[in-house]
């Protein structure tokens, strides 16, 4: 007799958009992700709040973006034509109107960004979130601080956004190498700045002692200032010796100002092809967008996900 042997029909595997959409996040630099992505609160007016505001998927979304980018151009150009007393003359009112409306918007929404939020710290804390709260203290201050309502360019920063909407941010991981760089050459920096102080303090006590303050030099401090300026070679031109010798201590900075700019030029340059090196071998959690794991790491030491490397084409 034979036997018939029902065998279950296998299920095909179903594309995982959202571990994708995960990994797309997880990719960009950190401080272009809005905080919260990765669950939702239960809450369906939180949920769709939050779809609209930070996601930029939805046709809502992606409206909302694009309003708040017009919004931000519109109130930074307020303050610039504010400050032009031609203008402000004529349109004073109609500009503190404006300010005050565009205020009003950005405080909402900043509210209404901390009540979706399904981390709220995390987002008070985050880049964003502190670009969004500096953006509307300064027209709060304004009214206790007179001028202080022309600190509101800063929501200049606040453009930034556009990388996201457009998903630009794959294309700002050479920010991150960059930004590296600079952390580590630091303390090379430190060093070689405060040699330069020490320099330019031994040169403007040489410069009081050979000119004196007949011509110009009435001080050691102010004597350091001309060769801070001589250093640099931005050379201003408001004091210049007259001396032979004071002279000739000038061109000797002057010559030592062009050698002394390779410096850190060099300290940056050696940097950052350390840093674009160790950088393709970072791995990157795709779940919680955790980094800096070690290189022979196979799971995510926040989370537990399976990591995967990021490398940067070069």
């Amino acid at each position: 007799m034979s036997e018939s042997i029902d065998t279950e029909p296998e299920e095909k595997p179903r594309p995982q958009t959202g571990a994708a959409e995960k990994s797309d996040l997880a990719s960009e630099p950190e401080m272009l992700l809005e905080p919260g992505f990765e669950k939702q609160s239960g809450n369906k007016i939180k949920d769709r709040l939050y779809k609209i505001i930070f996601e930029t998927d939805t046709f809502a979304g992606r409206a909302f973006d694009i309003w708040l980018l017009i919004a931000i151009l519109g109130s930074i150009i307020v303050v610039l034509l504010d400050s032009v007393r031609s203008i402000n003359a004529v349109h004073a009112r109609l500009f503190t109107v404006l300010e005050w409306t565009f205020t009003v918007m950005f405080t909402l929404e900043y509210l209404l960004r901390i009540y979706c939020s399904t981390n709220r710290i995390k987002y008070l804390r985050s880049f964003f979130g502190i670009i969004d709260l500096i953006a509307i203290i300064p027209s709060y201050i304004g009214i206790f601080l007179a001028g202080a309502q022309y600190l509101i360019i800063v929501r200049t920063l606040r453009l930034l956004r556009l990388f996201r909407i457009l998903k630009l941010g794959r294309y700002l991981k050479e920010a991150e190498v960059m930004s590296l760089a600079v952390r580590s050459s630091g303390p090379k920096i430190m060093v070689f700045l405060f040699a330069v102080l020490s320099m330019v303090t031994i040169i403007g006590a040489l410069m009081y002692l050979i000119e004196g303050g007949e011509n110009g030099f009435t001080s050691i401090p102010r004597s350091i200032y001309w060769a801070i300026v001589t250093l640099t070679t931005v050379g201003y031109g408001d004091i210049a010796p007259t001396t032979v010798l004071g002279q000739i201590l000038a061109c000797t900075v002057m010559i030592l100002g062009y050698g002394i700019i390779a410096v850190p030029t060099g300290i940056v340059s050696v940097e950052m092809h350390k840093a674009g090196r160790s950088y393709t071998l970072l791995k990157n959690c795709n779940n919680c967008g955790a980094k800096g794991h070690e290189e022979d790491a196979a799971f995510c030491k926040h989370c537990g996900t399976r990591l995967s490397a990021v490398k940067i084409n070069r």
